[in-house]
């Protein structure tokens, strides 16, 4: 199962998962505007990136 974790430092509070890349950057974009009050240092626009990272593990026989 693949799970695609949205987090940011700039964006307290921003912490979401999806099961899709698609789906998590629609929900990234719906969310920021949602989050709590506490975020008013965030002004609009905000730039994004997102970046990809992979684990993996490999068995070793010896």
């Amino acid at each position: 199962m693949r799970i695609w974790i949205a987090t940011s430092e700039d964006v307290p509070g921003l912490v979401l998962e999806s099961g899709s890349f698609d789906a998590l950057v629609e929900r990234v974009h719906f969310a920021i505007p949602e989050l709590p009050e506490e975020n008013d240092k965030v002004t609009s626009p905000i730039r994004l990136v997102y970046r990809s990272e992979r684990h993996d593990q490999v068995a070793v026989y010896g």
